[in-house]
């Protein structure tokens, strides 16, 4: 059966409200839909010299495949996109954020800074999980709404992550702060991108002589320019945050012990993780799917397949060891755990369990030929 081509009966019709703004490789504009009474932004390529027309082309369309890959309340998010390859040509429709950049919210409301910080996390940990490195962080590509939401913008210099010498490409831009250690080796990762988060929330934090700040320990540990002494992810750092947070939430012996037990068996039958998988987050999806895969063996001794148990936890490819042996006691006291537990409490099992899974080696997809459909 051939592919059926959909014609649209028409073309849409915006508004132009105003410009924006001009970037290396688009301008944008404030659009208004009168069908749906809505302002979008819409960003078109139109690079700032014609002679890197077709060059930069590529660059557009990479920022355009990010932002489609991203779903997150604290990033922008994309709604079209129209390319026209034969004339080098493209748009992108995205949400309108009313409001500031986060240097200028800040210095409004100082009293929000704590939460602002958070929601930063959160964005960059969106991003991390999904491969993908913004390498453009400054203050006006981070906006905060009137409602007080953060919104990462502005992915025209980001990268998706897929092979491990990937990270091996710095960006040289025109940076605002002191450079991290790596950059003297080319080198540009998650760290790095903690790095200028980090030094970003330090530059507000003094320049408005903020004292009540609630993560400064975390905030130092994000500032220091050598990645060896750095905290090396957002997912680090928001597992930290959950455990400062709810620090006043005791586990008993029996609750660790349990937690012990089955992290320590999910860490040692499992080999080798591939770059690019991911983690699943949901308690309520875990635990359902732990739940299912044990009635399906416990009527066993042993867990008779090790593969299933770590698909629970990680959306990938990973590697593992079919013959490390685990006690079905061991998944029926963990599943026991997670619904005796809260939800602060199950937060923070599964994020200390994600922080044991990247302790595990890891290693690049296998592109073999048979994988080329041609």
């Amino acid at each position: 059966m051939s592919e059926k081509i959909i014609e649209f009966i028409r073309k849409k019709d915006y508004k132009l409200l105003k410009e924006l703004g001009q970037g290396a490789c688009g301008k944008t504009v404030l659009l208004n839909d009168s069908l749906i009474d809505q302002k979008l932004v819409c960003k078109k390529y139109i690079p700032y010299s014609e002679k890197y027309r077709e060059p930069l082309f590529k660059r557009f369309i990479e920022e355009i495949k990010i932002l489609f890959l991203l779903n997150h309340l604290n990033i922008v998010r994309v709604y079209n996109c129209y390319i026209y390859q034969d004339i080098y040509s493209a748009y992108i429709l995205m949400e309108y954020i009313e409001g500031d950049d986060i240097e200028k919210y800040i210095k409004k409301h100082p009293e929000n800074l704590n939460d602002i910080f958070f929601q930063a996390i959160l964005g960059f940990k969106h991003l991390e999980e999904n491969n993908v490195l913004h390498r453009d962080i400054r203050p006006k590509n981070i906006l905060v709404s009137r409602e007080g939401i953060l919104k990462i913008i502005d992915f025209g210099f980001g990268k998706q992550i897929i092979l491990s010498n990937d990270f091996d490409k710095s960006v040289s831009l025109n940076w605002w702060c002191e450079l991290p250690n790596e950059f003297k080796d080319g080198k540009y990762d998650y760290s790095t991108e903690v790095y200028f988060i980090g030094k970003l929330f330090e530059k507000i934090i003094n320049e408005n002589e903020i004292k009540f700040f609630q993560y400064e320990k975390t905030l130092k540990s994000m500032c220091k320019k050598s990645p060896s002494r750095r905290v090396s992810s957002f997912r680090e750092i928001y597992t930290g945050i959950l455990s400062n947070k709810f620090d006043e939430i005791d586990f008993s012996e029996e609750e660790i012990k349990n937690y012990r037990n089955f992290s320590d068996a999910l860490r040692g039958m499992t080999s080798e993780i591939e770059n690019g998988a991911k983690y699943y987050s949901d308690v309520n999806i875990i635990q359902k799917n732990l739940e299912d895969l044990y009635k399906k063996v416990m009527l066993e001794r042993c867990l008779p397949n090790n593969n299933k148990l770590i698909q629970c936890f990680i959306n990938g490819n990973f590697r593992y060891f079919p013959q490390h042996i685990t006690s079905i006691n061991i998944l029926k006291s963990f599943i026991s755990l997670l619904k005796s537990c809260p939800v602060e409490k199950n937060n923070i099992i599964i994020s200390n369990i994600h922080s044991k899974l990247d302790s595990i080696d890891r290693f690049d997809p296998d592109f073999s030929d048979e994988d080329i459909p041609f």
